[in-house]
C-alpha cells in the first residue's frame, strides 16, 4: 500500500513540475493524468470491496483526482449549487470535451447526490480505472448494440425514481472541443421522459488551455455552471425532439457565455 501511495505522490509531484511550464509536452501531461488517475483508483480499490457498486466508493478517488488536476495547473470552479435537489432523482447532462472531463465529474460527484455515470463499455477494460468505475456503480453500455444499450438504460431509469439517483450523461455522445455544442443524442431524453424526471443541465466552459491540434496543455481555469432543472413532466416520446431542442438551446447559450468568461480568465493567466 505504501508503494502505491508513493506512486500517487510521485505523479502529483511530476504533474506539479510540469504545470510550471507551458512548453511541457502535451502527451506527457496527459500520460501523467492517466497514470495518476489509475494509481488513485488502485490505491482506493481495497476499500471499495465492502460496498460494491455504491456511489460513495468514488468520493475519495474524486477528491484525489481534484488534487491531481490542481497539480497539473488546472483549477475548476463550480457554480449554481443552489439549483441541485439532492433528495430527488434526475438526468444530469454535461457537455463532453476531453479526458479531463473526469475532473469535472470529480467536482460534481460530492454535490449532486446519489450519482451514477453512463459510459461506453470500453472504459471497463482500462487498467485499474475500469474496475474502479464498476465498483462505484458506473453503467457501461455497448454503443454498437443499440438494443442492449436501450434496455440497460431503461433498467437504470427505474432507479431514478426508486432510489432518487442522478444519472450523469454526455448527450453529445463524443468529445467536442468546438465553440458550439454538437447535436444531442436521444437516449438520455428517452430516460427523462420514461421516468418523468427533471433534466439538470451542467455546462462546462471550453478548455482554452488545452489544444489537441497544437499539442498544448497549459495552466488553466474551468467554469462549471449547474443550471436550473428542465421539467420533462408531461412530455411523451413523440415530443422528445421538442425537449431536446429546449435543452440544447439553454446549454448552448450558457456555453457561449461561460466560455467567453473563461477565455478572459485564461488569457490573464497566460500574459
Amino acid at each position: 500500500m505504501a508503494c502505491f501511495c508513493e506512486v500517487i505522490g510521485f505523479a502529483c509531484l511530476v504533474a506539479l513540475l510540469m504545470s510550471f511550464s507551458n512548453k511541457a509536452p502535451y502527451q506527457l501531461k496527459l500520460a501523467i493524468f492517466a497514470i495518476g488517475s489509475g494509481a488513485i483508483v488502485l490505491v482506493c480499490m481495497p476499500f471499495m470491496i465492502f460496498r460494491p457498486k455504491d456511489y460513495r466508493n468514488a468520493l475519495i478517488p474524486a477528491w484525489s483526482c481534484r488534487q491531481l488536476c490542481k497539480a497539473l495547473g488546472v483549477t475548476m470552479e463550480v457554480r449554481g449549487l443552489e439549483n441541485i435537489r439532492k433528495d430527488s432523482g434526475g438526468v444530469v447532462l454535461i457537455n463532453h470535451q476531453s479526458c479531463l472531463d473526469l475532473c469535472v465529474l470529480a467536482h460534481l460527484w460530492p454535490v449532486v447526490g446519489r450519482a451514477t455515470v453512463v459510459a461506453k463499455r470500453e472504459i471497463l477494460y482500462l487498467p485499474f480505472f475500469g474496475i474502479g468505475s464498476w465498483m462505484w456503480g458506473t453503467l457501461f453500455i455497448n454503443r454498437s448494440r443499440k438494443h442492449d444499450s436501450i434496455n440497460a438504460l431503461q433498467k437504470e431509469s427505474k432507479a431514478i425514481n426508486e432510489r432518487n439517483c442522478k444519472l450523469l450523461l454526455f448527450p453529445e455522445g463524443t468529445r467536442n472541443s468546438l465553440e458550439t455544442l454538437l447535436p444531442f443524442k436521444k437516449g438520455s431524453f428517452h430516460i427523462a421522459v420514461q421516468s418523468q424526471c427533471p433534466i439538470q443541465p451542467v455546462v462546462v466552459s471550453k478548455y482554452w488551455f488545452l489544444n489537441a491540434e497544437n499539442k498544448t496543455f497549459r495552466q488553466g481555469h474551468v467554469l462549471i455552471q449547474i443550471l436550473p432543472e428542465i421539467s420533462a413532466a408531461g412530455y411523451t416520446k413523440d415530443e422528445i425532439d421538442s425537449l431536446i431542442e429546449e435543452t440544447h438551446n439553454v446549454m448552448q447559450a450558457e456555453y457561449c457565455k461561460l466560455s467567453q468568461e473563461a477565455k478572459a480568465i485564461n488569457s490573464k493567466k497566460h500574459v
